[in-house]
């Protein structure tokens, strides 16, 4: 039995693997079971992650909206 690092099993998940690691953890997973079970928690892990979002504050959006208003300002009072 080949031990496979949670390292190897998100880079199957993500078909990051080399085809000879990919080919093994395959037929690993043919016959553990505990393999499987690791690879379906990382599964659900990583598709909560790809459900998160983030989002900036509107002090940091209205800071930048301001910033371009002053910078578009005084573009127009220096170019007449």
């Amino acid at each position: 039995m080949t031990l496979f690092t949670p390292e190897d099993l998100l880079r199957y998940l993500y078909k990051e693997s080399s085809p000879e690691l990919s080919a093994a953890i395959e037929a690993a997973l043919k016959e553990d079971w505990m393999l499987r079970e690791k690879l379906e928690v990382l599964r659900s892990s990583s598709d909560e992650l790809d459900k998160v979002t983030i989002a900036p504050r509107m002090e940091v959006i209205l800071r930048v909206m301001n910033y371009a208003r002053r910078t578009a300002v005084q573009e127009t009072v220096s170019h007449p």
